[in-house]
């Protein structure tokens, strides 16, 4: 019998300190048969989950996050307070009208997101960024710029420098440094161009609705009900996703990178896709000075919504093309799992088609408790491919290979976890048997 295995075991805080010289003295007598044979020990480790590596990382974020949204939730409030009581009850109108393209974009967006959803807290900063700090920072920047300019001789305040010029450039930067922040601080949750696209639409929304609250509060201030409606049909009926566009430029370029590996690709790639965004912008702000000096109102009315139109459509455009490119690239990741034996084939098409995982969680839905767990194997799926992607990129280092297994281990129980619920009885009349189950085969 060879000597015992001997280990280090690391010291527990809030305790005194035990040197190895302590041990010497008081040392634990030897079992005279030797180390003691535990294969239960052995057999139970194996069922031990794995840690995700990544969890008090995560934990530091999410603190971190909170603090952010409750200060721009809180100065939220204190806008829309103000908003809602000045002009004797219409602020109140005027709030209301400003929500209603925001309610809509954010649904928008929420849809596009559905294939692998982000963090709620994450989006919600993101809306509350572009609502509050990007307004604030963008008056800060542009009085400076103002002052500079007038420093040198150059009116800044009129519609050409302003409005073309100076709005795109200072705007687009103070909306769009919050990207730049996630991708450096939460690459797992910036993992392509369509997170860049959702948080992007989202920090536009955000800007957009407090804008619309100093545009139609002004329009009524100037002329009365009929300003306002004015206003309102045209910003939020006609034009509504403008800003949405402007920083969604940003958010795809840098998404691009982000799958590319190294953390300074994140930020040079901001620069094209920041440029965009101020072009756009700038296009946008020019057209609709230069046509608002027309005598044709019809004719400013046709060539301001055309351009409108044009962006909205290609915002759209993007994200149905981005959204289906998460699909197939979903299938390219599981597939090297399929390939190595951690799940079927068959299990590749169910998760990585809209199609599939409509028939997983409708054959599911047949057994009490299937449902959650092949949700959970959906998202966890989601998860891998991403991983996977970063762990061929070499982005995370040894972490991401930490994270890959834990993955693995974790789709292995919600499997198990579905079979077993699956092989309760169905509910009452489905007819459904367990061999007609999408994910059976090997395991």
């Amino acid at each position: 019998m060879g000597p015992p295995d001997q280990r280090m075991y690391s010291q527990p805080r809030f305790s005194p300190t035990v040197t190895q010289e302590m041990r010497l003295r008081a040392q634990v007598q030897q079992h005279s048969g030797g180390p003691a044979q535990a294969s239960w020990a052995a057999q139970a480790a194996q069922r031990l989950p794995r840690q995700d590596p990544t969890a008090g990382a995560d934990i530091a974020r999410i603190i971190v996050a909170s603090i952010v949204g409750a200060v721009l939730a809180l100065g939220l409030l204190v806008i829309v307070v103000i908003a809602a009581l000045s002009f004797e009850g219409v602020g109140a109108l005027i709030v209301g009208l400003s929500a209603i393209p925001l309610a809509f974009i954010i649904l928008m967006v929420m849809w596009f997101d559905r294939w692998k959803p982000q963090p709620k807290l994450l989006l919600l900063v993101c809306l509350l960024w572009g609502a509050v700090a990007s307004v604030i920072m963008t008056l800060i920047a542009s009085l400076l710029g103002i002052v500079a300019l007038a420093v040198v001789g150059i009116d800044a305040t009129g519609d050409v420098i302003g409005a073309v010029i100076m709005a795109p450039v200072t705007e687009e930067i103070t909306k769009g440094i919050l990207l730049v922040v996630i991708v450096l601080t939460a690459r797992r949750h910036f993992e392509g161009p369509l997170d860049g696209w959702v948080y992007g639409s989202l920090i536009g929304a955000g800007f957009a609705f407090t804008e619309n609250l100093l545009y139609l509060s002004a329009a009524y201030a100037e002329a009365a009900e009929v300003g306002l409606w004015m206003t309102f049909v045209m910003r939020c009926l006609l034009s509504p996703l403008l800003h949405s566009a402007f920083v969604a430029c940003a958010g795809v370029s840098i998404g691009l990178a982000a799958r590319r590996g190294a953390w300074w690709l994140t930020v040079v790639m901001w620069i094209p896709g920041l440029i965009a965004g101020m072009f756009l912008h700038g296009l946008w702000n020019g057209v609709a000075t230069l046509t608002a000096g027309l005598e044709n109102a019809i004719l400013t009315f046709v060539i301001v919504i055309a351009l409108s139109g044009l962006i909205a459509v290609g915002w759209f455009a993007v994200g149905l093309v981005l959204r289906f490119n998460e699909s197939k690239h979903t299938r390219q990741s599981l597939g090297d799992y399929a390939n190595a034996g951690w799940m079927t084939h068959a299990e590749v098409d169910m998760l990585g088609t809209w199609k599939g995982r409509r028939a997983g969680k409708s054959w599911a839905s047949q057994f009490p408790g299937a449902k959650d767990q092949i949700k959970k194997m959906i998202r966890t799926a989601a998860d891998l491919a991403a991983t996977r992607t970063r762990v061929l990129a070499g982005v995370g280092g040894s972490t991401e290979r930490e994270v890959e297994l834990y993955l693995l281990e974790r789709f292995t129980r919600e499997r198990a976890g579905l079979m077993a619920a699956a092989s309760r009885r169905p509910a009452y009349g489905s007819g459904a048997s367990f061999g007609s189950s999408p994910v059976a085969g090997r395991m």
